[in-house]
């Protein structure tokens, strides 16, 4: 997603739209609109449209606040687990039809296609009115004149590109197959043809889409936008540098996890099943879907990784799930939209963003708190809403 949103059309893309907001208030409700639809087309994408977008933004727009604008790019992140590129909705349909039963403890039997779970009618609606309401908030809290913090457009200017390309004539013969868009292509060709191959076969492309897919889609639309094979070499190799603090922390992450879920004694309680446990007990058939998004939105502050978590709740809650005679594409998603929640709250994902933006949590987090609350209360509501269907 990181690369393909660094290739040379897509960031051409992102400067016409630079262009788009007029005033600052409406430039900062802009870039979080822009920014959620990409994210839930990929997470990964978003992240790093979002914050490209802003910084060229502030570049055009005189006394816009720039944390905001940052702040606004990172918060279209909270809608990602709700789109095509969530781990745990993906994680449900047929191409990990045994990882189903697995994850779900063998209460879930049957894959859950998206068509039930991403694309279902109240996610939907869920995904719009939070995506709605963040951007007016978010243009809300731009500060007065007085109290904005600006940066000079000058030190947003990107490094020149010092790569050197040699003439043709002067290239080795591995040289000019890297620079050749004819191996891209092939490439591009083979991939393309069995994604066609896979939907048409498949029948319904809502209830085709799955992890290894959906990244599929991304490598090749990547090397296709990047044309030759040593600029999406390089397009990746900028993208895992942005990504350092991420790859740094999930050993660590990957400890809290185990502590998280490890127990005393086997068939004892593990400290998130204790969590989950709670709120399922407290639950009935109305509000579990609410409460299953609460415990996920605290379980996703000691395990940020959506497929880590998944591993962590689903084999609590979905057992809970059928056993209470409710449906698993609800327990799915609560769980998602919990991850998802209070990443606005945890920057851990934040970093790809921060360090393209140059700025720290601290700058952001201020706004990104009102977010939390907001979008949190409409989620809430509208979880009681599915739980009264």
């Amino acid at each position: 997603g990181s690369a393909l949103a660094n290739a040379p059309a897509i960031k051409k893309l992102i400067v016409k739209l630079a262009g788009v907001p007029k005033k600052p208030v409406g430039a900062v409700a802009f870039v979080t609109v822009i920014s959620a639809i990409c994210c839930f087309i990929n997470w990964g994408f978003g992240l790093i449209i979002g914050a490209l977008l802003a910084k060229e933004v502030a570049k055009k727009i005189k006394g816009l606040d720039y944390r905001l604008i940052i702040a606004a790019a990172y918060s279209g992140f909270v809608i990602w687990h709700a789109g095509i590129s969530g781990s745990i909705p993906l994680g449900m349909t047929a191409l990990n039809a045994d990882g189903v039963v697995d994850n779900t403890a063998g209460a879930v039997t049957e894959i859950v296609p998206t068509s039930q779970t991403i694309f279902s009618a109240w996610n939907l609606i869920m995904v719009l009115a939070v995506v709605v309401v963040v951007a007016f908030v978010n243009a809300k809290m731009h500060p007065d004149p007085k109290d904005v913090v600006s940066i000079d457009p000058k030190l947003l200017e990107d490094a020149p590109d010092n790569t050197e390309v040699k003439a043709r004539k002067d290239q080795t013969p591995a040289e000019k197959l890297e620079n050749s868009m004819v191996l891209s292509y092939i490439v591009v060709v083979i991939g393309a043809i069995y994604l066609i191959y896979y939907f048409v076969n498949a029948g319904s492309i809502l209830n085709a889409l799955s992890l290894n897919i959906v990244n599929l889609i991304f490598l090749i639309l990547g090397i296709a936008f990047h044309k030759t094979p040593i600029s999406y070499v390089r397009a990746i190799t900028e993208s895992a540098e942005s990504a350092g603090g991420i790859i740094l922390q999930f050993p660590f992450y990957a400890g809290i996890m185990g502590i998280m879920t490890g127990t005393v004694a086997e068939g004892g309680p593990s400290l998130a099943g204790v969590i989950s446990n709670f709120f399922v007990a407290i639950s009935n058939d109305v509000t579990f879907p609410l409460f299953t998004f609460l415990s996920a939105g605290i379980v996703n502050f000691f395990v940020p990784s959506g497929g880590g978590q998944w591993a962590v709740q689903a084999p609590i809650v979905l057992p809970a799930t059928i056993k209470m005679g409710l449906d698993p594409a609800v327990s799915c998603m609560a769980i998602a939209w919990g991850d998802a929640w209070t990443n606005l709250l945890q920057p851990f994902w934040a970093l790809p963003a921060l360090g393209i933006a140059g700025l720290g949590a601290r700058d952001i987090m201020g706004f990104c708190v009102v977010d939390l609350i907001l979008s949190g209360i409409i989620v809430c509501v509208m979880f009681v809403v599915v739980g009264l269907i």
